[in-house]
């Protein structure tokens, strides 16, 4: 009997909301994974069963808790997290691990946070249909990128209605219109060389204020969401074209290959060099083919 299911997604190139990877298991007792620390979010449904999770929280505390079936537990990024099945009622769970700039604002509608990563429904039915897309991403790994995507923001759905802790939004309509300046001057000049105080300009705001608002609703600094928007544009580029290192770099606001690299680097673990040869995406046009015939 099967008693795993993993998979990696093949597209990072999601920014609003991506997916990493994605799977079930039915534990064996005392099984356990960790300490081990996350990129991105990672949520854990527990289907039957039950287990611990042991994790840190804002202040750097371990807080242990005790989850069931019907529960679930979320892992955020950066978090020191060890999860154990229980020896007795070991536990069965899928999980999706996933991020981008609209889970942030999911987590502070439902309440979810480090100090209280536990979730929760207050309605079987909308908790059902979580699962249901749950499972539906996890059994289908060779869909389309955009296909699975789209059953994501599908799960987030059900997610964040579904949780006994969700609130009202009461984030200013300001606030929003900000925001969304903010992006489209990023996806309109990521390849000039733009600072944050550019960007808090055309907002009409000051650098600090508009730093405090901004991570408060996408989760990350204007610093560090400029950094991976570049750095996603420049993947799509060593993948689907032809261009050299250093005319990539100037495409997405880096004139100094050599700051490029280090960039890329810092994200990635590899050089863009390396990253191509792993990910490059060769076309290859009709002539050429019928000369190889």
């Amino acid at each position: 009997m099967e008693n795993l299911i993993f998979s990696i997604f093949p597209n990072e190139n999601f920014v609003d909301l991506g997916l990493y990877q994605y799977g079930w298991e039915r534990c064996a007792p005392l099984h356990s994974y960790g300490p081990v620390k996350r990129n991105h979010y990672l949520f854990h449904f527990v289907i039957s069963g039950t287990g611990t999770l042991i994790a840190n929280n804002s202040s750097g505390h371990t807080d242990t808790y005790r989850v069931r079936s019907g529960q679930g537990f979320m892992i955020f990024p950066g978090q020191v997290t060890t999860y154990i099945s229980d020896g007795k009622l070991p536990w069965e769970y899928a999980w999706l691990e996933f991020d981008g700039i609209r889970v942030n604002e999911a987590m502070e509608m439902m309440g979810l946070s480090r100090e209280d990563p536990i979730y929760r429904a207050k309605a079987k039915d909308l908790r059902e249909e979580m699962f249901r897309e749950m499972m539906y991403i996890v059994k289908s790994k060779d869909a389309a990128p955009f296909h699975l995507i789209g059953h994501l923001y599908l799960f987030l759905d059900y997610f964040t209605r579904s949780s006994l802790k969700v609130r009202v939004n009461h984030v200013s309509k300001l606030r929003d219109f900000y925001i969304r300046e903010a992006m489209t001057y990023i996806e309109q000049n990521f390849h000039n060389d733009i600072t944050v105080e550019d960007i808090a300009a055309t907002c009409g705001l000051n650098r600090s204020y508009f730093g405090k608002i901004f991570k408060s609703a996408v989760g990350k600094s204007p610093q560090e969401f400029l950094l991976n928007y570049r750095m996603i544009k420049a993947t799509e580029l060593l993948k689907l074209t032809e261009l050299s290192i250093g005319d990539i770099g100037k495409a997405v606001g880096y004139p100094n290959q050599l700051h490029f690299s280090r960039a890329f680097k810092n994200v990635y673990e590899m050089s863009p060099k390396n990253w191509r040869n792993e990910h490059h995406i060769v076309y290859y046009s009709e002539e050429s083919i019928h000369e190889n015939q």
